[in-house]
């Protein structure tokens, strides 16, 4: 018996609501006698796995698995930047992806527990970090919510209906060595635009420095120029003053002489008198 047409059929069956499953299997058994005990077989999922299984239906699965692959990524280049940014980004994942199930459940008329919505949000959770648990969650066969250790692997044991789908391959190299390629560029343009920044920072610096040191040595040019000026003033008075004394010194001498003259005629007449 194919495993492909269980797997189809068991998609369908999955894709209803809890309550209507066994009905529904047992009339899928009737109608394909040769897969009737393999169909007999599948298990009633839980509301949890059922509306995980709402989300695969809808499409609304691809972005957590593309977030799965960078985390698994920037695990083994072992970027903590990265991994801190995408933990972030992943657990805003999750409860969004959460809020929708139980929105898509509701709409079809089935109510979602608080515990079912948290074992909602754990098997996204699971499907992110584990890209095996990302695989039967994509296949939208799942019976039970899964859950993620963050040590070993999630146990898929039981866990989907029909057959277990593989893990997907790792990303061909070519496109991994282009993503880290990218990041390696992205790297290198913020360290570029860093020094850049601290560059024009310290251009900036000595700019303003440079305007200043201008303006003192205006400053003080205009001072020596003052200063200049004033020296030869004083230069000239200096001059003219040692001129002065010159011209006085020699007007003294003659007063002198004429004074030397004056008391020896006037010794004289003095004399006369006696």
């Amino acid at each position: 018996m194919p495993s492909d047409e269980l797997d189809r059929a068991a998609e369908e069956l999955y894709a209803l609501p809890p309550a209507a499953f066994t009905a529904a299997r047992n009339a899928a058994a009737a109608a394909h006698p040769a897969l009737a005990k393999a169909v007999k077989a599948l298990r009633k999922p839980t509301v949890a796995a059922w509306a995980v299984n709402l989300l695969a239906a809808h499409g609304e699965l691809g972005e957590a698995i593309t977030l799965s692959a960078a985390l698994h990524e920037a695990q083994e280049e072992l970027d903590g930047a990265e991994l801190a940014r995408l933990g972030k980004q992943r657990r805003a994942l999750v409860a969004a992806l959460a809020r929708q199930a139980v929105d898509l459940a509701q709409q079809q008329g089935v109510a979602v527990s608080a515990a079912a919505r948290d074992e909602v949000e754990k098997t996204i959770n699971a499907a992110v970090v584990d890209a095996a648990a990302g695989a039967a969650v994509l296949s939208g066969r799942l019976v039970r919510p899964l859950q993620a250790s963050g040590v070993d692997g999630v146990d898929l044991t039981d866990a989907v209906g029909g057959s277990v789908p593989e893990a997907p391959e790792e990303k061909q190299t070519d496109e991994l060595a282009e993503r880290r390629a990218q990041r390696e560029a992205e790297r290198a343009a913020r360290e570029a635009q860093r020094a850049a920044d601290v560059s024009a920072s310290e251009l900036e610096r000595i700019e303003t420095a440079l305007a200043k040191a201008r303006d003192r040595a205006r400053q003080l040019g205009e001072r020596i120029q003052a200063l200049r000026a004033e020296l030869a003033r004083v230069v000239e008075e200096a001059a003219t003053a040692e001129s002065e004394a010159e011209s006085l010194g020699a007007q003294r001498q003659d007063a002198a002489a004429r004074a030397r003259t004056a008391a020896k005629a006037a010794q004289a007449a003095r004399a006369r008198l006696d």
